[in-house]
């Protein structure tokens, strides 16, 4: 008797554990900020070589994760209605140098990130942001604080990516430095080229 009740006793405790571990795995994991950047070295700009520090090009975004939904739908990035590209706090663009994104010119300064998705594909929406605050909430959109509109490239992935994810790629070719705004979510890959003026 001794022996089978502390093994009944341990099959309960794991059973408990087990279960309410599994309900704590259903539970929504809230959505996190990310930082996506890109250090350029310009020693052909005398600015940059008397500050003796690199450029810098940094994405601040919210992530939000799909949790079984998909996007594209009317509760989660609908078509034809501008979506703040991240969730929570405005997705913040930050350059310390003047850029051209996809030949649209960028001058070094904040922006607020927004993208417009419709069946004619993405727009990337740049807003300029000069309160300076670590974390912008957004108001409701206007078209009339738009700085620029750039068209994105759309590509359909094979497999589903979980949470919203961006990325600043450098490229390794010669010449300007440069390289790509790439971003994923879903089944769902969306791209833009920048380089530096």
């Amino acid at each position: 008797m001794r022996l089978i009740f502390p093994t009944l006793a341990l099959a309960t405790l794991v059973a408990a554990s087990s279960a309410h571990a599994q309900a704590g795995a259903r539970r929504a994991a809230p959505s996190t900020r990310a930082i996506a950047e890109v250090s350029l070295t310009l020693t052909d700009t005398a600015a940059q070589r008397a500050a003796g520090a690199p450029a810098v090009i940094r994405l601040d975004y919210g992530q939000p994760h799909l949790r079984g939904r998909r996007i594209l739908t009317d509760s989660l990035v609908p078509m034809g209605t501008v979506w703040r590209l991240g969730a929570n706090a405005a997705t913040l663009l930050t350059t310390t140098v003047d850029l051209s994104i996809n030949e649209t010119p960028v001058p070094k300064g904040r922006y607020i990130v927004q993208a417009l998705p419709a069946a004619s594909g993405w727009t990337l929406i740049l807003q300029s942001e000069t309160t300076g605050a670590a974390q912008v909430m957004l108001s409701a959109y206007s078209a009339a604080k738009d700085f620029a509109r750039i068209p994105l490239r759309s590509t359909t992935l094979q497999s589903p990516v979980e949470s919203f994810s961006m990325w600043l790629i450098p490229s390794t070719a010669p010449g300007a430095q440069r390289g790509e705004l790439r971003m994923a979510w879903d089944t769902t890959q969306l791209s833009v080229d920048w380089i530096v003026k």
